[in-house]
Formats: C-alpha cells, sequence, structure tokens
C-alpha cells in the first residue's frame, strides 16, 4: 500500500488493474472509547457543487439509486472503528468530477479527540492502495479526509485533510447545499445535542446558480483542474429532508416499503395453527440437508430483492448490476470436481463479477482445506471472491481460515467470511427501519427472516462457546487455572464474537449501529489484548465488554462473572451541570417508571461513590440518593444482574442466551428511557 501526504495525489490505475470499484475506509480510534463520527460523501460536478440534494449521501441517505455509492456502515476492529464507503466509479453519472469523502462529530465533540485518523483505498478484491493519515486535528467538528477526481479516462485519489470548525452544516453549505441553521438551533435549545443537519435543497442564488461562493478544496498548484464551460444548472425547487438526527426513519427520494413490527391480528381460529412459509423447514433431516436449503434460499432472495443483495455483496467489492445466483455447480478440479454450494454472478457493462459460496450451518465449521479448494478453483477460472457463511462471526473482518496465496498468480481472489447473524441483521434493516421497492420484497425478507429464525434452520448465529469454555470456566470454579492456559485465550475470543453478535442482533432492532467499544490505541496488538484479557480472567472470573449504540454517548458495560454466576449490565449517566441535585435525582426516578423494580441506581459523586439502592426502593424516596456530607453529585451508575445459564449451547439455559437476553432487558428497560437526561446533559455541556 501507497501512503501519501495531505495534498498529494495519485492515478487509482496505476496502483491496481482492478480499481473500477473500490472502498474507502475512514478509520479512528479513542482511548475513552466514547469518540465517534458519521461519514458523508457529496458528488460535485466541475463548478465544485452538487448537482441537487440527492448528491449528498449520509447516515440518512446511505445509497445511491444507480449503485455509484454505497455507505456501508460502521466495523469495529482491533484498536477502533472503521466506516466503509462501496464506490462504483463505473456507475458515477458523466456529469460528477470530484467525490468527495467526509465525516463529521456532534454533541460537541472534536476531532482533536479522536486518534490515528486514517483514510484508505482499496481496490474491489480488498487490496488496500493508498493510505491516508491525518495528524493535525484539533478543534475541528468535521473533515474533509480526501477525494476521488477524474483525470480524463482515469480516476485519481487526493489526499486532503481540511477541517470545519462549523460541522457538517458549514462543510455542506461550501458545496451548494443549503442548510435550515434556524432548525438546527431549535434543536440545541430544546436541550439536543444539534448534531442534526435539517438540509433544505440546493442554495440558488435568483439566476439558478448555486449561490454559496466559498472556493471548494482544488488540486494541488501543479496539476489544476481546468473544467470545461458548463451550462447553468437547472434550478432545483427547495425539497424538505429529513435531518441528520439519529433515531429518526432514513431519508430517501422515493418511497421505500417498510413493515410493521406488530403483526396483523390473525385469522386462525386457535393458536395450534401455524401461518404457511415459503421456506418451510420441519422436514429437515441432517445437516447437509440444511446447508442446501439455506444456501438456496438465501441466493435466490439476493437475487430477487436488488437492496438485500446488493446490502451483502457491496461490502465484497461487487459492483452494482444484474445478480444472478446458483446452487450446487459442478467445477473441474484435477480428477475430481467440486461443488461449491453457491456462485453468485454480477453483471454490469458486460463484465461479470463473480463469487463461490461455502456454506455451513448447525454450528459446523469451515474446513481450511475444502476453502483452499474453492480459493484455486475461483483463482483458476477468474472469478473474483470466495465467500464463507457459517454461523461463527469473524473477529475484526478477517476471514476464519487461513488460506495459502499464490503470489505468482497475476488474478487476485479475496476471502471474505458472513455470519448468518450479519444476513439477519441487514434483511431486518432494510424491512424495520430503511426500506425496500417494494411490498413483495419487503414480504420476500420477512420470510427470509422467519426461515433464518426457526429452530430446525441450522441458521440462528453463533451458539457455541467452543471446546475451550467447559475445562476454563470448570478451572476457574474450582481455583485451578493458570494465567498462561491458551484455552484462556480462547474463550476471550469466543466472548468478543458472543458480544459483536449481540451487536447485530440489537442493532438490528433499533436500526442503528451498534459496535463493541475498544479503549486502545491504533496499532495494538488485538492478540496481545487478548492475552491481557485472558490473564485477567484467570486471576478474577470475569469476562468485560463495552458497547455503544451509534448516536448516544452512553457506553453499556457487560460483565459475565463465572464465579458467581452473574451477568451484570450497566451504564454512566452524568448529571447536568447547574441542576439542583434532588431535582436531578427526581427527574431521573421519573424517566425510569417503567424500569425494571431491581435495578439497581448509585450514586456517583466527586472522588467516589455514594448511595446505592434498587429503583423499588428509591421511588418512594427518591431523596435517598443524595450525597451525604454536601458532595458534588456528578452522575448515576444503573446496573442490572441475571442469573448466567450453564450450558455451551442454544438451550434456555444457555450462557449465550442469557448474555444477548441481559443486554436486551437492560437497553430496552433502562437505556431507552434516558435520552432526555442525555439530551440535558450534552446541551448544558455544549
Amino acid at each position: 500500500m501507497q501512503e501519501i501526504s495531505k495534498g498529494a495525489n495519485v492515478s487509482l490505475t496505476a496502483l491496481s488493474e482492478d480499481a473500477g470499484a473500490v472502498v474507502v475506509s475512514l478509520s479512528w480510534s479513542s482511548v475513552s472509547g466514547a469518540g465517534d463520527a458519521d461519514v458523508s460523501v457529496l458528488l460535485v460536478d466541475g463548478d465544485g457543487k452538487v448537482r441537487s440534494e440527492n448528491d449528498f449521501y449520509f447516515y440518512n441517505n446511505p445509497a445511491a439509486a444507480d449503485g455509484s455509492v454505497q455507505l456501508l456502515g460502521k466495523t469495529p476492529t482491533g484498536s477502533g472503528d472503521e466506516d466503509r464507503i462501496s464506490v462504483d466509479l463505473t456507475a458515477v453519472p458523466e456529469g460528477v468530477e470530484r467525490i468527495v469523502v467526509a465525516a463529521s462529530q456532534y454533541g460537541g465533540a472534536r476531532f482533536g479527540d479522536l486518534d490515528d485518523l486514517r483514510m484508505t483505498v482499496a481496490d474491489r478484491s480488498g487490496e488496500p492502495l493508498v493510505g491516508f493519515s491525518i495528524h493535525d486535528a484539533s478543534v475541528e467538528t468535521a473533515f474533509i479526509f480526501g477525494e476521488l477526481y477524474r483525470r480524463g479516462q482515469e480516476w485519481k485519489f487526493r489526499a486532503v485533510g481540511q477541517g470545519y470548525e462549523t460541522g457538517l452544516a458549514g462543510l455542506a453549505t461550501d458545496f451548494g447545499i443549503a442548510v435550515n441553521e434556524e432548525a438546527e438551533e431549535a434543536e440545541a435549545d430544546a436541550g439536543g445535542t444539534g448534531d442534526g443537519v435539517d438540509v433544505v435543497g440546493m442554495a440558488k442564488a435568483p439566476d439558478g446558480v448555486p449561490a454559496a461562493e466559498t472556493e471548494p478544496v482544488g488540486p494541488p498548484a501543479t496539476e489544476s483542474p481546468a473544467p470545461a464551460p458548463a451550462p447553468a444548472p437547472a434550478p432545483v425547487e427547495p425539497v424538505a429532508v429529513p435531518a441528520q438526527t439519529r433515531g429518526r426513519g432514513p431519508r430517501t427520494t422515493k418511497k421505500k416499503v417498510t413493515l410493521p413490527k406488530v403483526a396483523k391480528s390473525s385469522l386462525a381460529e386457535n393458536d395450534s395453527w401455524r401461518p404457511a412459509r415459503l421456506f418451510p423447514v420441519p422436514t429437515l433431516k441432517s445437516d447437509k440437508e440444511r446447508e442446501v436449503r439455506a444456501t438456496s434460499v438465501l441466493l435466490s432472495v439476493m437475487a430477487q430483492v436488488p437492496e438485500f443483495g446488493r446490502r451483502l455483496t457491496a461490502a465484497f467489492g461487487a459492483p452494482a448490476g444484474r445478480m444472478q445466483t446458483f446452487t450446487e455447480v459442478s467445477l473441474p478440479h484435477g480428477d475430481t470436481p467440486r461443488r461449491p454450494d453457491g456462485v453468485i454472478r454480477v453483471e454490469r457493462a458486460g463484465k461479470l463479477w463473480t463469487a463461490l459460496v461455502e456454506t455451513k450451518t448447525n454450528g459446523n465449521p469451515l474446513r481450511p482445506e475444502q476453502v483452499q479448494q474453492y480459493m484455486d478453483i475461483a483463482a483458476r477460472r477468474g472469478y473474483e471472491a470466495v465467500i464463507t457463511l457459517s454461523n461463527d462471526v469473524a473477529l475484526e473482518g478477517a476471514a476464519l481460515v487461513d488460506v495459502k496465496i499464490d503470489g505468482r498468480r497475476k488474478h487476485k481472489v479475496s476471502l471474505w467470511h458472513l455470519s448468518w447473524a450479519e444476513v439477519a441483521h441487514q434483511a431486518q434493516m432494510l424491512i424495520r427501519h430503511e426500506g425496500v421497492g417494494n411490498a413483495a420484497h419487503a414480504w420476500l425478507l420477512q420470510e427470509l427472516l422467519e426461515y433464518l429464525r426457526h429452530e430446525q434452520s441450522g441458521c440462528h448465529g453463533f451458539q457455541n462457546m467452543g471446546a475451550a469454555w467447559v475445562p476454563v470456566r470448570k478451572g476457574i470454579e474450582d481455583e485451578t487455572l493458570a494465567c498462561d492456559d491458551a484455552r484462556a485465550v480462547e474463550v476471550v475470543e469466543s466472548w468478543e464474537r458472543l458480544i459483536r453478535q449481540v451487536c447485530l442482533r440489537l442493532g438490528g432492532e433499533l436500526g442503528q449501529k451498534a459496535l463493541p467499544v475498544q479503549r486502545v490505541r491504533r496499532g495494538s496488538d488485538p492478540q496481545a489484548r487478548r492475552t491481557a484479557a485472558a490473564q485477567q480472567l484467570c486471576l478474577d472470573g470475569r469476562l468485560t465488554a463495552e458497547l455503544r449504540i451509534d448516536g448516544t454517548s452512553s457506553v453499556i458495560a457487560v460483565t459475565a462473572d463465572l464465579r458467581t454466576g452473574k451477568v451484570r449490565t450497566c451504564v454512566d449517566v452524568p448529571a447536568p451541570e447547574g441542576s439542583y441535585p434532588l431535582t436531578t435525582v427526581k427527574r431521573l426516578v421519573r424517566l425510569l417508571a417503567e424500569a425494571p423494580a431491581d435495578l439497581h441506581v448509585e450514586t456517583l459523586v466527586e472522588g467516589g461513590n455514594g448511595p446505592r439502592g434498587t429503583l423499588e426502593r428509591l421511588r418512594p424516596e427518591p431523596g435517598d440518593l443524595l450525597p451525604k456530607g454536601g458532595a458534588a453529585l456528578t452522575g448515576f451508575r444503573l446496573s442490572l444482574i441475571k442469573g448466567m445459564g450453564n450450558a455451551r449451547g442454544n438451550t434456555e439455559s444457555g450462557f449465550i442466551r442469557s448474555v444477548d437476553e441481559a443486554v436486551d432487558r437492560f437497553y430496552q428497560g433502562v437505556v431507552a428511557h434516558l435520552a432526555p437526561v442525555e439530551a440535558r446533559a450534552a446541551g448544558r455541556r455544549g
């Protein structure tokens, strides 16, 4: 990968023969774990302005209808978060000269609070081509990381690194997008974080020419573009567009279909009647039958629902185009033909992108030798990728099996992994929150979800803590587990996979990203981090993790204490500055009126902890939470404790199920009620 400095540019074509589609990644880390930013992409013409408000892609408008741009969302890495964007350069409209990639912060945060700001561009196979690191961030609330721009018949990348103290609003205005600042101010005055941007439409002067006069970021003086004169764009009527405030529905240019969470009342005579399903599963008897059925069901829905197929394959470098899928295909391999579980083919502009699919269900592991054979076949036949699909969850987005890559081959084949939990997450995001093209597609996705959730489908996601779980847990109970026992590291890896799956399921329910928090600097070795966590597990018998819901400052801490058999979930809530302590305590108790009675509430004071008690006891006497001796009230710690299951698998008493239920109960019963507290605290701090 080539490293370049601020202001430099490089040709993507010179770096790769397969740069027709690229994946742009923005990454950062935060020692506190609370740092975050939102990615946005602007398509601008030769005048440096967006052609219309439809050329602005952000949190509530994540994908272009033509497939040229798609925000793939955040992915946890070994030392922070990474936000990825799929850009199909062959699909970018002719009138677009530059693709500007930026990010913005919210709630009073600044980019100087984040570490290791970085942008990378990878080709379709996932091979990194060019990287650019930003070292001078300070008070900026929005940043242009870089841009892709046309130069004749090729595309080039420029490292920009320009910051804005005026946030996303200032950045958007520079590119010809009018922002309703009054709405933003009103939101902040009402106690919001002011992170939303109400896009009114194109900023136009009376003659139809974009009104914003700020000069856009241009190339270095050594390579100044000379755009050909272009006719003035047609006037665009101001369009009311929902703000970029989290929790609202996605902003779309055409009506999309979503399904209600609550099903219509049943016409069945009694509860024993079961609705007819498009993909029945009760007849499945063997793992082979489950694999064949699951592969066919998934690939057929991917081909029939373009939004869904595109969502799953864009992250693997596939272009936007006509998709066809096949199962049980026979391919030559020496004396014995091989039969991968499936093949995906995408056609665009006469070119084919092809991937082999290897599927496992019911917790069965992938076999490295089998995947290696498919990698060899794909390389010989010119296929772009091999996709493995199983219940397991990959760490840091890496493949689950090790394969040998023949460096002598000119054609590169990428290996990707997809979990059944991710498949279910993406289907749920589309039919519950973001929408699809028509009601038939929404129904197909709903049937797919029902299939995946059926107990006999074998597609339930990560559901086994592995062979090391029982001996490690027994060693902790008996206090015989050695600190250098390699099995403890295996348990820590399984714990990380479980937490990532919990985040996927919770994010699908909420329609927002949920990510594990890593409180380490970029460059830290993930294996060293897991080794340290394994040593701590041996000492105190606890597995710990933190997760954060996108758009909130709350960090949910999850602790599984293997010695006591308890799962604890907790969150710290800051107290609004300047508020009277008794008023703050009473307001918190009112907000938690529907929270579980066994919720533990602890007062946080400067230099330590204050009074504590269960919500059931505190409701009639909230004053019991007031700090003693006049200590300053800084916040509250809210905790729920749940018994831990013992089994490894997916039984009702299973450990995995107990952790998943604990997080779900805590979020729905506690965290969901705390938005007003967060808003007031953030508003006062801002």
